[in-house]
């Protein structure tokens, strides 16, 4: 007798590391590889906080911290809402994660009961989905396109049959790099509030912008859970370490479920962050770095013939139209890793029902390297 196998473990593959593994492979071969597919900053973990994780490892105990998180993290956290964002947010309400990802776990736990319906926008960051997916929610895709500029709308949210429980909402966004503004996300919010939808926003790109700013759902509203992350602007991917500000009323339920599912974060990464905050013009530096490659793509790509592309407000992502060239993304993708040796992602990783016309091509890298890539892209489309 064969034993049973959860179904909803079953998720769709995250496409982006499928081909970060054949870009490696093609590397250990021999071949070069310039890595437009992945979103991990080319910088590296800035000096402040890899001196701060080294004096932590040295004279700290580095055992488990609160499940929320150490208070001077979370202090320091809450601060920079008020210097960025002209919030007074109470520390109590900022929980340090493992990640992004883990946060979101948490978000969708302490929000939404199996069944619950949440919305979120085509395309849109896959893991989302297949999170939802996991826990026994339904996902419910709202169509955006160039017009909406791939971001959720008031508008979008009437066209939805049946009720909705929760909308995530990314701006930056992943990937197409569009930002909401502050009309935007003021009517969002009053959508939200209205239907009775509990809003998830996304801002881990926060800070990595180029046209406006991150407007933070906090700025008009307490009932929101924020998701954010040292992994992007302050380039600490492999640390693990984000947050989450939650509604007071959600704080305890958010803790235990930590406790059970994480205990906590990683300390020496906690540590570290805290080093991370006092980094700010060493990242700023960096910033810069990727204003320089998207300017280098958003010049290059429609030399190459590809004209079409979502506005890049932030972020460090292109996401462009190339219809007419495939209608099969993914193995256009391939070829293009293959022939040129340029790596970049299938749109069919963000939106299930258009992706195939679309790529994502990341500028989070070396500008010598993005440089490089999008002249083999114009000698290769050229041919």
């Amino acid at each position: 007798m064969s034993l049973k196998v959860a179904q909803r473990g079953k998720v769709d593959p995250f496409i982006v590391m499928d081909v970060l593994r054949a870009a490696n492979a093609r590397a250990q071969e021999g071949g070069d590889v310039l890595h437009l597919e992945v979103g991990q900053p080319g910088h590296g973990t800035p000096q402040a906080a890899r001196e701060a994780a080294k004096q932590a490892i040295e004279q700290e105990q580095l055992g488990y911290t609160d499940a929320l998180g150490l208070p001077a993290l979370r202090q320091r956290i809450a601060a920079s809402y008020k210097t960025l964002h002209g919030v007074d947010l109470d520390p109590e309400r900022v929980m340090i994660t493992s990640g992004s990802s883990a946060g979101f776990v948490i978000a969708f736990l302490t929000a939404f009961d199996p069944g619950d319906r949440v919305a979120l926008a085509a395309p849109g960051y896959p893991a989302y989905r297949n999170i939802l997916t996991a826990l026994g929610l339904e996902t419910v895709w709202l169509q955006t396109d160039m017009a909406s500029r791939f971001q959720p709308t008031p508008e979008l949210l009437d066209q939805v049959d049946g009720p909705l429980d929760g909308l995530i909402l990314a701006s930056p966004s992943n990937p197409a790099g569009t930002m909401v503004d502050e009309p935007g996300m003021r009517a969002l919010v009053e959508a939200c509030h209205a239907r009775g939808i509990r809003l998830i926003s996304d801002e881990i790109y926060h800070r990595i912008e180029f046209q406006g700013r991150g407007v933070s759902a906090l700025e008009l509203t307490d009932d929101a859970i924020v998701v954010n992350s040292f992994s992007k602007y302050y380039a600490m991917t492999g640390w693990r370490v984000g947050w989450l500000v939650l509604p007071p009323d959600m704080v305890r339920t958010a803790e235990c479920l930590g406790q059970n599912l994480f205990i906590s974060a990683s300390a020496p990464s906690q540590y570290a962050a805290l080093g991370a905050l006092d980094a700010g013009d060493e990242l700023e530096t960096v910033v810069q770095s990727y204003r320089r490659n998207r300017d280098v793509l958003l010049s290059e790509l429609p030399k190459a013939g590809i004209e079409r592309f979502a506005p890049a407000d932030g972020a460090f992502y292109i996401y462009a139209d190339v219809g007419h060239l495939t209608e099969d993304s993914q193995a256009f993708c391939k070829r293009m890793l293959h022939e040129t040796g340029v790596a970049a992602t299938p749109g069919v990783d963000f939106d299930p029902f258009r992706g195939q016309r679309f790529v994502r091509f990341s500028f989070a890298g070396r500008e010598d390297e993005v440089a490089e890539a999008a002249q083999r892209l114009r000698r290769w489309l050229a041919a």
